[in-house]
């Protein structure tokens, strides 16, 4: 292991870390619907948990309502039920063959406390990011231990480590600002 390697780990990992809270950020209602939001809805699908995206269209109706349209047609009740029982708020509405999921709008209560959710979501991003620089920071560690790199080997990495980590929370917030200022626009 060089002092390279642990740099360009750090950063992949701090990258994935920056990739997964934009995933969570992207399922956070926003009052405008899209399809995006029913993403972590999981059916019963013949006995195992299985993605709704797996087993429906999801398409977008108009700005403020979603439709699902079930691959077979004994899916509908299932789906139906599952966006019931999701933590999204909404109330699905079977019309036919395709459940309509009007997406309410959201109201000031509400988005306060998806701005809270926001925030939570972006604390964890950064304590994994500060645990990828605490790894990172061990192994330079382990590196000087073993006679590898020197002490001021070790200090000008954990600099550069820090700099990246500094960078990437940085990131975090800009994520979150954006984020919070969707989620109060009415």
């Amino acid at each position: 292991m060089t002092v390279a390697s642990v740099k360009s780990s750090a950063d992949q990992r701090m990258q994935k870390s920056i990739e997964t809270l934009k995933a969570d950020l992207s399922k956070v209602r926003t009052g405008r619907a899209h399809p995006g939001i029913l993403d972590h809805v999981m059916v019963d699908y013949y006995g195992s948990p299985t993605n709704i995206s797996q087993v429906a269209n999801i398409t977008l109706i108009d700005s403020r309502t979603i439709g699902v349209q079930p691959w077979e047609k004994k899916m509908l009740n299932v789906i139906e039920k599952a966006i019931r029982e999701s933590d999204l708020g909404l109330n699905p509405a079977s019309q036919g063959d395709l459940i309509r999921v009007p997406t309410p709008p959201l109201t000031e209560e509400r988005r306060k406390e998806m701005v809270k959710l926001v925030k939570t979501e972006g604390e964890d991003a950064k304590i994994a990011v500060r645990n990828i620089r605490r790894d990172a920071n061990e192994s330079l560690k382990k590196l000087v231990k073993d006679k590898d790199i020197s002490e001021d080997d070790e200090r000008r990495a954990q600099d550069d480590i820090q700099k990246l980590t500094d960078k990437f929370v940085a990131e975090v917030d800009k994520l979150l600002t954006e984020k919070e200022k969707e989620v109060l626009t009415v």
